[in-house]
């Protein structure tokens, strides 16, 4: 997952002003206890933070994989 995509799987699971809030205040033990904007900074690669912050936030399953990604082109 792409640093790209990770931001925009954000946005549409959490909204705009909601998932920065989600990014900058939630604490995700499975980071290293950090937030996922932490986590990134660190260097911890997109799709981990992804999934530690859909377990962590109660995300649908349905929802963690090939979000972010834009829908194919008919």
């Amino acid at each position: 997952m792409k640093l790209s995509e990770f931001q925009r799987a954000v946005v549409d699971e959490f909204g705009s002003s909601y998932g920065q809030a989600v990014l900058t205040d939630l604490v995700l033990g499975e980071v290293g206890g950090r937030t996922a904007q932490q986590a990134l900074d660190a260097g911890v690669p997109a799709r981990e933070v992804w999934l530690a912050l859909c377990r962590e936030a109660g995300v649908p399953a349905s929802h963690w994989y090939g979000a972010g990604r834009p829908a194919p082109k008919p």
